[in-house]
């Protein structure tokens, strides 16, 4: 009886291990970054970008600059494994003053694919609050924007290396922000 309790007890200490091992993997500060656009968009630190609590990050983004020249800015979050799980769903605890758009950072359509940037895409609400949020991939479609030569090939979630967090900013008058994160669960 005192081995099954132990061997039980074993299996429970590397299941929660394993559990505390996700959490503690998503404030990775390897695995998250920040990008802006050229033209002046800026990113606002209150002390790291990431802390053994959080991600937080303010933006100030630029209005567009022109047609071919748009302003940008992301909180990345680089995958440890450089891919999605096939049929991945993700839960995300988070807070941000703006809805957010969550892009699937997938090659096929960024730099080393056909430079469209009309990443997968879905949006959370705003919420001043500490919220969880489950979505899956069926939740991500591409942007109405998408240029008629970007080539549709799907979610091909070995391709998908980050996920991108974005405020929803408009184009034409950009704006602030601010996007905090607590936890990121993919399965």
């Amino acid at each position: 009886m005192n081995k099954l309790l132990f061997g039980l007890s074993a299996m429970l200490s590397v299941s929660l291990l394993g559990c505390q091992s996700t959490d503690t993997a998503t404030l990775d500060e390897t695995h998250w970054r920040y990008a802006t656009d050229p033209h002046g968009s800026q990113a606002i630190l209150n002390g790291s970008l990431v802390t053994t609590e959080q991600v937080e990050i303010a933006f100030k983004r630029v209005p567009r600059v022109d047609k071919l020249n748009n302003s940008w800015v992301e909180l990345i979050y680089d995958l440890p494994n450089k891919q999605l799980p096939e049929q991945a769903s993700i839960t995300l605890t988070y807070q941000s003053d703006k809805d957010m758009i969550i892009k699937l950072s997938q090659k096929d359509y960024g730099g080393d694919g056909d430079k469209t940037y009309a990443h997968y895409q879905t949006a959370l609400p705003a919420a001043n609050v500490w919220t969880t949020q489950t979505v899956t991939l069926n939740d991500f479609q591409r942007p109405s924007w998408t240029p008629a030569s970007s080539t549709d090939k799907g979610i091909i979630t070995e391709h998908v290396s980050a996920l991108y967090f974005v405020p929803k900013l408009t184009d034409a008058q950009g704006g602030e922000a601010f996007i905090k994160i607590k936890n990121v669960n993919i399965k």
